[in-house]
């Protein structure tokens, strides 16, 4: 029996649906592992199958992508850069901030990534700032995020740009939950210049 273009088309578009549905996000690249040519995505955006939500980026109209896979876009896109301040806060579970954007740390003197989505915020640290605390992890993309103690730290050195309300909350929480210890605390306030701003707080949690 022969395939007719329609035939075929809807085929394609299936297997498109069922790959959104399972990933949450769509590249257009992810088309070739499902041998479907990528103008399908086009026809599909424009009629109402899917929604664009950046260059080459579908979802299903509606569609919440989960935390992971918008740093795992990010990771892809990016790979030097280090998931740090609200969504490494958010990604531990020491705060109760809904960031808008994806923070990241790059070296000191890099320009900011061109990405249309996730929206992003980047600061820029040193050299021993930026690599020092840094976990890995994975979920089908290498992931770079620093550890809870580095990410508490880096919020009271950037407390003018996050508020000193959410760097306590998280210095709070990660001591409370035990995901900081003391050590590494005072190790990273010391690399990062934080170790007098810190002490007082260090001590009353402490001591709490």
């Amino acid at each position: 029996m022969e395939h007719t273009p329609a035939m075929l088309s809807e085929t394609h578009t299936q297997r498109i649906l069922d790959l959104a549905n399972q990933r949450g996000l769509l590249r257009a690249s992810d088309l070739d592992a499902i041998g479907s040519p990528r103008v399908i995505l086009t026809r599909m955006a424009a009629a109402g199958l899917l929604e664009r939500v950046g260059r080459g980026l579908y979802r299903l109209p509606g569609a919440q992508v989960a935390e992971f896979e918008s740093l795992a876009l990010v990771a892809t896109r990016v790979p030097q850069a280090v998931f740090c301040l609200l969504t490494a806060l958010q990604f531990h579970g020491l705060t109760t901030q809904l960031p808008r954007q994806v923070w990241i740390a790059m070296p000191r003197g890099s320009h900011s990534p061109r990405i249309d989505y996730p929206p992003i915020r980047m600061v820029q640290m040193a050299g021993s700032a930026h690599l020092a605390g840094v976990e890995e992890h994975r979920n089908g993309v290498k992931v770079r995020i620093y550890s809870p103690a580095k990410t508490v730290v880096d919020c009271f050195k950037h407390r003018n740009k996050i508020g000193l309300d959410v760097a306590l909350e998280a210095l709070k929480d990660a001591w409370r939950m035990r995901k900081a210890s003391a050590d590494d605390l005072w190790r990273y306030a010391q690399l990062c210049r934080v170790a007098t701003v810190m002490r007082p707080y260090m001590e009353a949690v402490a001591h709490d």
